[in-house]
C-alpha cells in the first residue's frame, strides 16, 4: 500500500473528540462473539476499525437509513450461527442500538422485551421497523424523530428477519417457527396475508425483480414470493442449509450462502427456473451477502472463518479474505 493511500485511511477514520470519521466508501461487518462492528474501507478492502456496541452481547443483522446517516444493529444476547429455530425462548438483554454511520457514535438504545433478529428502517428514513420472537411475535414500530414507539403488529411465531420489498409497498415477516412469511402493509400497518414457504424461514430477502426470496434452513430451500400476488413462484431445492439470500440486478442471479460447506452458490434463471450456474468457495459458515453498488464485488461474511471473503462478479472468483472478527454476520456497505 502506498504511503498516500495509508495517509488517507488515517485521515478518514482518525477519531476526534466525537468520535470517528468514516467519510469513504465503508463496509460494517457485525461481529457476534466480539460484541462490536468492524468497518471496511471499500477503496481497497482494507479493515480499518472496530465500533464498540458498549457491552452488547451478540449483536446480528445490520441496517443503514435511506440517508446513509445511521445504522441499526439487533443486540439478540444469543448465538444464532448454528440456527434459528427455537430463538424466541432464551431471556435477557435485548435491545436495537442505533449508531452514527460517520462517527460510530452510538445515538440511542432500545430496550425490548424479546429478542430481535433485526431493525430496518422504512425507505423514507422515518420509521424503524423491529421484529420481537415470540409466541406469537410482533413487529414494533418507533418513529425515528423522537423514537417514540407508534405500532405493534402480531405476527407468527418466532419470526426472525423483518424486511420491505424494493418498492417499499410491503413488508415481510419471516415466521421461523410456523414456516409461513406474514405480509404487512407499511402504511395501515395491518397483516395483508400470512404465505406458506418452508420449514424454519429466516428472512424474506428484498430483490429488485419484483420478488423476495425466503430462505429456508431445515428444508434447505427458497421460496420465491410475488410482490404483487402474495404468491410463492417457486421453490428452489437447495441440498444445504441456506445463510442467506441475495438477488445481483446488474447480473440477473440469485445468490444463496451455504453455510454447511463455506461455499456461495449462485443461481440464473434457465427457461423459467432457477438453475444452479456456479458457486465460489467463501469460508467456514457463510452467512450474509452483499453487492457494491456498480455490480462488480460481493462481500460474504463467513462466521466460522472470522472473514469476509471478496468476490468478483464479472469472473465468479474470490479475489480476498478480509480478517474481521469472530463469528461474523450481517453486513451492510455505506457507498
Amino acid at each position: 500500500m502506498s504511503l498516500f493511500a495509508t495517509l488517507a485511511i488515517v485521515a478518514s477514520c482518525r477519531k476526534d473528540k466525537n468520535g470517528l470519521n468514516i467519510t469513504h466508501p465503508a463496509a460494517f461487518v457485525v461481529n457476534g462473539a466480539d460484541n462490536n462492528i468492524s468497518v471496511i474501507d471499500l477503496t481497497d478492502d482494507t479493515k480499518v476499525h472496530d465500533i464498540s456496541l458498549n457491552g452488547a452481547t451478540f449483536p446480528h443483522h445490520i441496517y443503514i437509513s435511506p440517508d446513509k446517516s445511521k445504522l441499526a444493529v439487533a443486540i439478540t444476547n444469543t448465538d444464532l450461527s448454528a440456527g434459528h429455530g427455537g430463538h424466541g425462548s432464551i431471556a435477557g438483554n435485548f435491545k436495537v442500538q442505533v449508531i452514527n454511520a460517520v462517527t460510530g457514535v452510538i445515538e440511542k438504545e432500545i430496550a425490548l422485551t424479546r429478542l430481535p433478529h433485526n431493525a430496518v428502517f422504512n425507505p423514507s428514513g422515518t420509521e424503524l421497523w423491529i421484529p420481537q420472537a415470540d409466541t406469537p411475535s410482533t413487529v414494533v414500530v418507533y418513529r425515528t424523530a423522537d423514537w417514540t414507539k407508534t405500532n405493534e403488529i402480531t405476527v407468527g411465531h418466532l419470526t426472525s428477519e423483518v424486511t420491505f420489498s424494493a418498492d417499499g409497498s410491503k413488508v415481510y415477516a419471516a415466521n421461523t417457527d410456523e414456516a409461513t412469511v406474514s405480509v404487512i402493509n407499511p402504511n395501515t400497518k395491518m397483516v395483508l396475508a400470512d404465505i406458506a414457504v418452508g420449514l424454519a424461514p429466516v428472512g424474506a430477502w428484498t430483490a429488485e425483480n419484483g420478488k423476495m426470496y425466503a430462505d429456508n434452513e431445515t428444508s434447505k430451500t427458497v421460496s420465491e414470493i410475488d410482490v404483487a400476488t402474495n404468491v410463492v413462484t417457486a421453490t428452489i431445492d437447495l441440498g444445504f442449509k441456506p445463510g442467506y439470500v441475495a438477488y445481483s440486478d446488474h447480473h440477473s442471479e440469485l445468490w444463496v450462502s451455504d453455510a454447511d460447506n463455506g461455499k456461495a452458490v449462485f443461481y440464473k434463471l434457465v427457461g423459467g427456473v432457477w438453475t444452479k450456474d456456479g458457486e465460489v468457495a467463501t469460508g467456514a459458515d457463510a452467512h450474509a451477502i452483499a453487492f457494491n453498488a456498480d455490480g462488480t464485488k460481493a462481500y460474504v461474511t463467513n462466521q466460522g472463518a472470522g472473514t469476509v471473503s471478496v468476490i468478483s462478479l464479472a469472473t465468479h472468483t474470490k479475489t480476498k479474505d478480509i480478517t474481521v472478527g469472530s463469528k461474523p454476520n450481517g453486513i451492510v456497505l455505506k457507498q
